[in-house]
Order: structure tokens, then C-alpha cells, then sequence
């Protein structure tokens, strides 16, 4: 069993992780630590019980499952809400416009990035986006494997998938990153 200590001391050593990597699924900083709070209450809440080794295999299945549950509802929230009428208005005029909404939106998002980079900084972005276009299998096995340095075993445990799956999945996450990024211009 797992003393208080180490159960704090876990929770604290896998945090930015967690949420760096739920931020790549989600796409969505609040979204992602809901994400985050929400696998770690479950964790202490369902398996605080369990002895201290088991806990990162736990917790990474309990993120996984989390994010699929936060994908489930976001697909119900957009069924739901998918008709344009649905939404108000905004303007003095009482039209809405949904693509100046976007525009305006992605543009803030652009000119922030683009007043705090440095070339690093810009690199490390466009490795963040391609990382993002993956397929989810295939980005969930990338992740696991080379941004929490889980071992095949303990990812394919994690997915719930074969090893050969996991290898699969990183193999070609791996191709699609680096004919991305040398179409960008990024070397190794």
C-alpha cells in the first residue's frame, strides 16, 4: 500500500506530463487539466489501496480513459449543438458570424506565440502541431512511449493493445513527424 507520502510524491513527479500530453489529445488548456484533476482524484479515490510501483501504469490508464471520456462528451456536446441557429448572437446588428469568430480567435492565439518566440521555441511549436495531426492511436503509443519513456509492455498495458500494435503505432507516428517536419524544413 502506498503511504500518503508517495502517493503525493507520484501525483507531483507526473504532473506537467500528464498535462502536456493531455493538452496534445485535447488541444484545449482547461480542458486538459479537468483532464489531469480528474484521472488523479480518480486515482486516489480507487487506488490509493495499491503499493507504490503499480501506481504509474494505473495512472496512465486511468489518463487514457479519462480523455476518451472527455472525447464521448465533447461529440454529444457538438450533436447537440451543431446547428449554427443554435447560437446567439453577439454583434449590435444581431448577426452572427461564425468564421470572423474563428478568425479573430486564432489570430490573438498567433500573434502571442509569435511576440514571445525565439527560433527554438518555434521549432519545438511545429514539432507540438505535428505531433498533434497524428491519428490518436498512433499519437497516444508516441507519447507514452517518448514523452513518458513507458517501455512497450507497460504501453501496450496502458492502451490496451498487443505490443506489436504499440511498435506499429509509433513506427509510423515516427515516419509522419519526420516527412512532416523535413517538408518544413526541420532537420534532425
Amino acid at each position: 500500500m502506498a503511504t500518503e507520502q508517495e502517493l503525493s510524491e507520484f501525483l507531483k513527479s507526473v504532473e506537467k506530463r500528464a498535462f502536456k500530453r493531455s493538452v496534445y489529445h485535447v488541444r484545449n488548456d482547461e480542458s486538459a487539466l479537468d483532464i489531469v484533476q480528474d484521472s488523479m482524484m480518480k486515482l486516489v479515490e480507487h487506488y490509493s489501496h495499491k503499493p507504490a510501483d503499480e501506481l504509474p501504469m494505473l495512472f496512465q490508464r486511468i489518463l487514457s480513459n479519462t480523455t476518451l471520456d472527455w472525447f464521448r462528451r465533447q461529440k454529444t456536446r457538438n450533436a447537440l449543438f451543431s446547428n449554427l441557429s443554435d447560437f446567439e448572437s453577439d454583434g449590435e446588428d444581431g448577426e452572427f458570424n461564425l468564421l470572423e469568430n474563428l478568425d479573430s480567435s486564432d489570430s490573438a492565439t498567433r500573434v502571442e506565440s509569435a511576440e514571445n518566440s525565439t527560433q527554438r521555441a518555434q521549432i519545438l511549436r511545429e514539432i507540438e502541431l505535428e505531433i498533434q495531426e497524428l491519428p490518436a492511436r498512433q499519437r497516444e503509443a508516441f507519447l507514452m512511449r517518448y514523452w513518458e519513456e513507458l517501455d512497450v509492455a507497460e504501453t501496450a498495458a496502458a492502451m490496451g493493445c498487443s505490443e506489436g500494435s504499440v511498435k506499429t503505432h509509433c513506427s509510423r507516428a515516427v515516419q509522419a513527424l519526420n516527412k512532416a517536419l523535413r517538408a518544413k524544413g526541420i532537420q534532425q
